[in-house]
This record gives structure tokens, sequence and C-alpha cells, in this order.
């Protein structure tokens, strides 16, 4: 592997978050200066975000909007947030995509995990947290610290457990 800082090479998305494990309000504050500070075209900063603490509001309606497989692991996460942005061109969508890998850097840096999830109900989570109609969900985050894998489904447990892979750099250029 290249030279590359430990807070990428040792990002991964894992499933199994401690149930008892606590965002702190400073973590909270720290993810989102860190998305804050992302890159953005004209700085037009269209993220928004919403952030529920485990068994808070929020993050109860932000649960419900998640698959029932996902609930299932999703719901030991200290933290659940919507990641959206405004406006209705792609560039606010790479542009929070932005904002979202910068918080997710800052995460591992401060010793949490970010999984993010693009299945759930967008309609039902906009009603439920009474999104203004311009704010668009795009990713759900759940974030914490890593849990136990064996308290997850035999499935999910190897998929935990294996080797990441990813393509090699070669495959990934156009030309």
């Amino acid at each position: 592997m290249a030279d590359l800082t430990p807070l990428l090479a040792f990002r991964w998305s894992p499933r199994a978050f401690d149930p008892d494990a606590a965002l702190s309000p400073d973590e909270a504050v720290s993810l989102l200066e860190a998305a804050r500070w992302a890159p953005s075209a004209e700085n037009r900063q269209p993220w928004r975000f919403a952030l529920g603490r485990r068994d808070d509001e929020t993050w109860k309606r932000i649960l419900i909007s998640l698959p029932v497989d996902d609930q299932g692991w999703a719901r030991h996460a200290s933290a659940l947030l919507v990641a959206a942005h405004t406006g209705d061109d792609e560039r606010a969508a790479y542009d929070l995509g932005q904002a979202v890998a910068h918080l997710t850097v800052q995460a591992t840096a401060l010793g949490l995990h970010v999984h993010q999830l693009t299945r759930f109900d967008r309609p039902g989570l906009a009603l439920e947290l009474d999104l203004p109609r311009e704010v668009h969900p795009l990713v759900v985050a759940a974030v914490g610290r890593i849990g136990d894998p064996f308290t997850l489904p035999e499935e999910l447990r190897r998929r935990e457990v294996g080797l990441r892979h990813r393509h090699p750099v070669a495959d990934l250029l156009l030309a």
C-alpha cells in the first residue's frame, strides 16, 4: 500500500458498535466542525445535518427510517446522523459528500467509526424530521465506538471480520 495517513488507512465502516458507548457533546461538535470546514463550490456550504444521540427522539426517528435488517445493528450506534443538502444540482450532493468525508476522517481521529447508509426511507424521514422542502436527505451515518462483532448475525459477522478489499488504482483510472 502507498504511504497513506493512518486516518485513511484505518478507516472502515463497522456494523458492530458498542451499545454502551456515548457520543460526548465535544465529540459531536468536533465532527460537525470537520464537516463545516470541508471544501465547497463557491463556498455555498449546502450541507445540513440532523444528529440524534442514542434513545433521543431524533435518533429514534432516524432509526425507524432504516431497513429492518440495518436497524438490528444500527440501534447500537452512539449517534445517527442525517446528512442532507440544499439545492437540486449535483454540486450540492458532491459538496455534501466532501463534508461527510471530512466528518468521517475526524471521527477516525477521535477513535470513532462511521458507517454510512444510503438505503432508507427519504420521504418518510424528511416528514418525521419536519425538514424544509429544499433540504434533501442523502445519507444516514451511524457513529460510535467499535463493539463486539460476535453480537452480529453470522453473515454480517463474516463481513465484519473479513479482510477489506479495494480495487487496484489501475482499475480506477479512465485513461
